[in-house]
This record gives C-alpha cells, sequence and structure tokens, in this order.
C-alpha cells in the first residue's frame, strides 16, 4: 500500500513537473514565431496616361498609389478642395504612402535585429524541480559500489540565476548591422520617392478633373450655340426662307452638341471621384474644385542644370546607392565568417534545496571561436552575395539612364505641350471667327447651314485641341519637377496652385 502511495506522489509530482515545463516552452516558443516584418525598401513606378483618368485599366486596382484610407465623415457641405488642399490629403492619406511608411517601419526593425546581436543580453530565470535520480544510469552501479544508495530522491532543487551573454569581437554581425543600416536609409529615401509618387499621382488626378471641368463648360456653351442655331433654323423654314433640311440639319447637331455634354458631365464626375480616392475623401463627400490650372510657360529650363538636380535629389537614386552599400556591406559580412569571434558568457545566482537553503554560484568564461572548415558553405555564400552586388550596380546604372531619359523627356514634352497650347488658342480664336462668319452668311441667306454645322464642328475640336494641351503642359511641368526628384516641393511653384 505503502508502495502504491509512494508511486501515486512521483506520478503527481511527474505531471507536475511536465505542466511547468510544458508552458515555459511553449511561451518561448510563442515570443519565437512573433511575426517580424520582412525587409527590403519601397520601390513603386507608375505611367500617368495623359488620355484616360488614373483607374482605368485592368491592373489599375494593383497599384496602391491608386487607393488611399478614406479619412473622417462625409457632411453635406461642399468642400472647396485647393490643389494644395488634394496634395496634402494625398500626402496623408494615399495607400502607397502608408504603406511606404510601414515599409520603413519594418527596415528599422530589421535593423535592430541585427543590432542586438552586438548587444549584451541579459536574461534570468527561476526554477524550482523535483526529482528522483538513478545512479546507476549514471555509471554508479551497485555493485561496484556496495552500501551506496541506488536511487537518490525524491528531493527538490531551487535555481535563481542571471545570464550574461555579450560579444567582445564579432566582424561579421558588425556588417550585418551596417547593412542593416543602409537598408533603413534605403528605406526612407524610398518614402521620399513615395512621396514624389503621390505628388505625380494627385496633380495628374486634380489636373484630369480640370479638364474635364473645362470640357464640361465648352459642351455647355456648344449646345447653347446649336440651340440658338435651330431656333433660327425653324424660324426661317417658318417664314420660308430656308428649306427644312437646314432646320433638320441643325436639330441633330443640337441633339449631338446634348450628347457630347453628357457624356462630357458623366466623365466629369468620373474624374472627380479617382481625385477623391487617391486623396483619402470620404464616400459621398461633395467638393468643387477651387483651384484652376491656367497656361503659364515655365522659364528658366536649363538641361544640365536639372540633370545635375536630378542625380543631387532624386530620392530613389540615393535608395539604390543604399542598397549598393548594403550590399557590399553583406559581402563583407560573408567573408567575416572566416574570421574568429571573442565572445563573454557568464552567470551568477542561488542553487540549493529550497529558497531558504541555497548558495550562491557563478560561472564567468571567454570563448574564442576559429572557423576552420565549414564545407564550402563560406564560399556558396560569397558566390550569392557577389551576385546580388552585381545586381544593385547593374540597377543603379540602369537608374542613372533612366534619369537621364526621364530628365530629357520630361522637357521636350513641356517644349512641345507649350507650342501646342499657342497653336491651340490661335486655332479656338480662328474657329470662333469662322462660326460667325457663317452664322452670317447663313442668316443673310447666301449660303445654306452646312458651312455653320461645319464651323461648330471646328470649334468643339478646337476647344478639344485646347483643353487637351493645356493638360499635357500642366501634367508636363508635374512630370519634370519629378523627374528632377523636387515633385512635393515645387509643383505649387510650377502651376502656381494653392
Amino acid at each position: 500500500m505503502m508502495a502504491r502511495v509512494h508511486k501515486v506522489e512521483m506520478l503527481q509530482d511527474f505531471i507536475r513537473t511536465v505542466l511547468i515545463l510544458g508552458f515555459m516552452s511553449f511561451s518561448g516558443l510563442a515570443v519565437a514565431q512573433a511575426p517580424m516584418a520582412a525587409p527590403g525598401t519601397l520601390s513603386y513606378e507608375m505611367s500617368v496616361a495623359s488620355s484616360s483618368s488614373p483607374s482605368s485599366g485592368a491592373g489599375s486596382a494593383q497599384n496602391p498609389f491608386l487607393g488611399s484610407v478614406p479619412a473622417g465623415k462625409a457632411t453635406s457641405q461642399v468642400l472647396p478642395i485647393t490643389l494644395k488642399d488634394a496634395l496634402e490629403r494625398g500626402l496623408r492619406y494615399n495607400l502607397g504612402i502608408l504603406l511606404s511608411e510601414q515599409t520603413t517601419e519594418g527596415a528599422r526593425g530589421q535593423r535592430w535585429q541585427a543590432l542586438s546581436k552586438l548587444l549584451p543580453h541579459l536574461t534570468t530565470s527561476t526554477g524550482e524541480a523535483r526529482q528522483e535520480i538513478n545512479l546507476e544510469a549514471l555509471g554508479f552501479p551497485a555493485n561496484k559500489f556496495p552500501g551506496f544508495p541506488v536511487i537518490v530522491g525524491p528531493f527538490n532543487t531551487f535555481d535563481a540565476r542571471a545570464y550574461l551573454t555579450t560579444p567582445i569581437l564579432d566582424l561579421q554581425s558588425l556588417r550585418k548591422e551596417r547593412a542593416a543600416s543602409e537598408d533603413v536609409r534605403a528605406a526612407r529615401y524610398s518614402y521620399q520617392d513615395a512621396r514624389n509618387m503621390v505628388v505625380l499621382v494627385v496633380g495628374n488626378a486634380y489636373l484630369l478633373a480640370n479638364a474635364g471641368a473645362a470640357r464640361v463648360q465648352s459642351a455647355e456653351a456648344e449646345v447653347n450655340t446649336a440651340q440658338a442655331l435651330y431656333q433660327q433654323a425653324v424660324d426661317r423654314f417658318h417664314a420660308g426662307l430656308s428649306p427644312q433640311i437646314d432646320m433638320l440639319r441643325a436639330q441633330v447637331e443640337l441633339k449631338s452638341r446634348q450628347q457630347r455634354l453628357i457624356a462630357a458631365t458623366n466623365d466629369y464626375a468620373t474624374e472627380k471621384l479617382n481625385l477623391a480616392r487617391v486623396i483619402g475623401l470620404p464616400t459621398d463627400q461633395p467638393f468643387t474644385l477651387a483651384t484652376k490650372t491656367p497656361y503659364e510657360p515655365l522659364e528658366g529650363l536649363n538641361l544640365e542644370k536639372a540633370l545635375t538636380d536630378a542625380y543631387n535629389n532624386r530620392p530613389d537614386y540615393k535608395a539604390a546607392l543604399a542598397q549598393v552599400r548594403a550590399a557590399e556591406a553583406r559581402r563583407r559580412a560573408v567573408a567575416a565568417e572566416r574570421y574568429p569571434s571573442i565572445s563573454f558568457n557568464g552567470n551568477f545566482g542561488d542553487i540549493g534545496l529550497t529558497p531558504s537553503n541555497s548558495h550562491e554560484t557563478f560561472t564567468v568564461a571567454g570563448t574564442l571561436n576559429i572557423p576552420i572548415f565549414q564545407g564550402g558553405k563560406i564560399h556558396g555564400e560569397l558566390i550569392q552575395a557577389d551576385a546580388q552586388l552585381k545586381q544593385t550596380r547593374e540597377q543603379l546604372d540602369n537608374l542613372r539612364a533612366q534619369i537621364d531619359y526621364d530628365v530629357r523627356t520630361a522637357m521636350m514634352n513641356l517644349r512641345t505641350a507649350a507650342d501646342q497650347v499657342n497653336v491651340a488658342r490661335s486655332n479656338v480664336t480662328l474657329a470662333d471667327q469662322t462660326l460667325s462668319q457663317a452664322r452670317d452668311r447663313f442668316a443673310a441667306g447666301v449660303t445654306d447651314n452646312i458651312e455653320v454645322v461645319e464651323a461648330q464642328e471646328a470649334v468643339a475640336n478646337a476647344d478639344e485641341a485646347y483643353i487637351s494641351s493645356l493638360y499635357q503642359h500642366n501634367l508636363a511641368k508635374v512630370a519634370l519637377a519629378r523627374a528632377v526628384g523636387i515633385a512635393e516641393q515645387a509643383v505649387l511653384q510650377y502651376l502656381g496652385g494653392k
């Protein structure tokens, strides 16, 4: 009976010990498996189509710069949104900028992980165990030690201890920390590049909406003109001065202008929705565009200065330089695996049967690790590091060429768009004069209204050409500011917006 009780007590002690150890193991595993942010830098690029809205295309939903996190609640009050307001909201609520912020935080977390390997680690543990030991399993057989007990225990063991581990010389971890620091710099530059990208996207959306508003105004004026010409044709028909075909032709032209007005109004509403989408306006929030973007030539342009400024200012170029330095540091970290390392380890604590019956003990140790042979592991890692370094350098060279291309293209587009604006503006004046003379000739009965209808089409085409060229010119300014790397600082100055 006593033996059975003794076995039950042993089983209870064993279960308690297993539960305690299991809980401690689970807690440590949960900490070890906590998710960490992945390293990397943000590099988003997009092309802004000059003839379509930012959200057109099948892949637009996958571009974070075309989305946002809406902030606030919609009100019935119509908000006047200036270009400056739109840019400020975009820089706060655009999804691309928010994701870039988190990418930067992830890089900072990776840097702290690398730094932790260079700093001391201090931990404490306190435990109490109950155990029973079979000395025969430890090399003390009963036949060789007569009278010596084979089974010792059960007895308690209490141990409270602090552990200190610190590296003294670890070139590999040091170079990994430098690489992680360069990754943080690259992420910060990429964040600045993302801000410039938001300026480009928001500026494009605002300019598109402004162009849509101009198209609505132009279409309304064309409808009014077509209505007046139709009434004139009706009056002349009833007076017997014109055939019915002139009245029907004027009526067809009026319906065509009305259809264009409906389409322009819908396009304008869609473009306003796109603008609200990229700047994080609440859903169903009514607003108006408070900034007009008239034609203003951009003077004092110099290609060589623009290229120099681009290499000095472009955040994506600075990020690429930081990525090259990070790859070089990682390559040196791999090479440092061949070098010796020195570390210090020590612990201090109390151990005994109970907390009141314990004694201080400590251990101090210095360790020198000398790699001798690792089976080609370092050689393989060096091959990978060299390949990564070569890739980052090639990407840097490609980016230099891309910057040159961006600046030259933006300046050519700006000059071409300025010439187109001048020609289109002159053509609008000529088309208006042609329409005025055609109306006078028709009113005088010199000709039928075919000339009038043709002149109306010419005015509509001239207005559309002017609106499109003005949009292209202003967008070229934003693209130039983006190409030089100063979009956030210069776009309002270039566009004259407030």
